[in-house]
This record gives C-alpha cells, structure tokens and sequence, in this order.
C-alpha cells in the first residue's frame, strides 16, 4: 500500500465506521481527502475533531484512504457560541461542495486564518462572507460585483438581480430580491460600513450558493435559528 508525505490538515467531519474506526473528512492543502481512521476511540480519535490543526499521512490511493499517522500540530482556536457555530457552517460548506483531491492551498490557508479570527471574537458577518465568497471563486463560481454581465459598470442607483450562469443583471423596475448597485459596490471593495452592505451580502451569498448546493438546506444554518 503506497502512502504520502504528511501533510497539514483539519477535520471537517467524521463519523462512526465499522466497529472502532471513524471515516473522516479532512481539509488539506491538497484539497479534500477522505480517510478510514482505526482506533478510533483512542488517542487519534481525541484528536480527530474539528479545528484542531493536525499532521496526517495517507495511505493507499482514491478517494477512501487509511489514516496513517495523525499528529497535533499546534493550540487550536477556542471557538465557542456563534463563534462555534460559524466555524460548523465553514465544514458543512467544505463537504458540501469542495471536490475530492483539487489543490487549493490558498482556500486552506484562508480557513485556518478564519478560525484564528473566530476565536479572537472578531465581527462573525463579514468573515463568513469574505470565506463564501473565496469558496466561489476557489471553485470558479464567483461573478463580477462591479460590473454586470453585459459589461456595464455598476452604478450606485441602479437595481441588479443575480443569474447564476451569467452574473449580476441589471433590471429596471423593483421586484422582491434585487439588490442595489451601491451595496453591490460597497461588497466589491469589502466596505462594510456602507449601511446594508452586509445584509445585502448576506442575500447575495445565500443566492449564489443555493445554486451549487441543491436542494438540501445547511443543517449548521438551524443552529443560528436556536433561541
């Protein structure tokens, strides 16, 4: 059985598999990987949760592959509350739509950044928005927030609804779910003082990533429902 260099990694999810192991989702820089972890309710199972950075060395080769060594690789971030939940969406979104074994080391990195910033009680909104909207273009999903999809700027008065295929479109009379090209433009420039940038966003966000995640609602979106 051919193995790999150890290589960074987090948890994204991991459930029961067979008697003691745990089948387990991992975010590398390689991209998503899938492994059977064995001895599972032991010292690797205690490390096999969410956010803990790890080292992990795969074995064998497709998409289900044997949990070599795993290895803690330094303090993880102390997520708790909404904090906790965010960091839940992050995964569910990772599993949902990142594709097996397709590199992307800057994704990896920008989501070890993001739980740094979770954990340091940093503002939860535009951090989620900054990882959805590097997860689309990641994936080459994102669309152009300055100009339309005919080419056109962007202009502050205008009203703008979303194609998924094509990019934003501007229309000329008021409809429910449009959005305005000045908040359009405050999220070009990451402006989140600009008043209903973020909930704008939010919408946007919510819009672009319906498309690529089928009809199967987030089961980590009920946890913010929660009183």
């Amino acid at each position: 059985m051919s193995g790999t260099l150890p290589q960074p990694a987090y948890v994204l999810h991991a459930r029961p598999y067979r008697e003691t192991s745990a089948l387990v989702d991992f975010l590398t820089p390689g991209g998503r990987l899938r492994g059977v972890l064995r001895g599972a309710r032991g010292k690797a199972g205690s490390l096999a949760r969410p956010f803990v950075p790890l080292v992990v060395e795969f074995r064998g080769k497709g998409e289900l592959r044997s949990v070599g060594r795993l290895e803690s690789a330094g303090t993880s971030p102390w997520l708790v509350g909404e904090a906790l939940f965010s960091g839940l969406y992050l995964n569910e979104l990772l599993v949902r739509l990142l594709p097996f074994e397709a590199p992307h080391p800057a994704l990896y990195d920008h989501y070890g950044l993001t739980l740094e910033a979770l954990a340091q009680g940093r503002p939860l909104e535009p951090l989620l928005r900054a990882f959805e909207w590097r997860l689309l273009d990641e994936l080459g999903y994102a669309f152009a927030l300055d100009t339309d999809s005919s080419g056109s700027p962007v202009v502050g008065d205008g009203l703008y609804r979303l194609s998924v295929d094509e990019g934003l479109e501007r229309v000329f009379s008021f409809a429910p779910g449009l959005f305005h090209g000045a908040d359009l433009l405050a999220m070009a420039t990451a402006d989140w003082s600009a008043a209903g940038a973020l909930l704008a966003a939010k919408r946007l966000m919510r819009q672009a990533l319906a498309a690529h995640l089928g009809g199967k609602p987030l089961m980590s979106r009920e946890l913010f429902r929660r009183p």
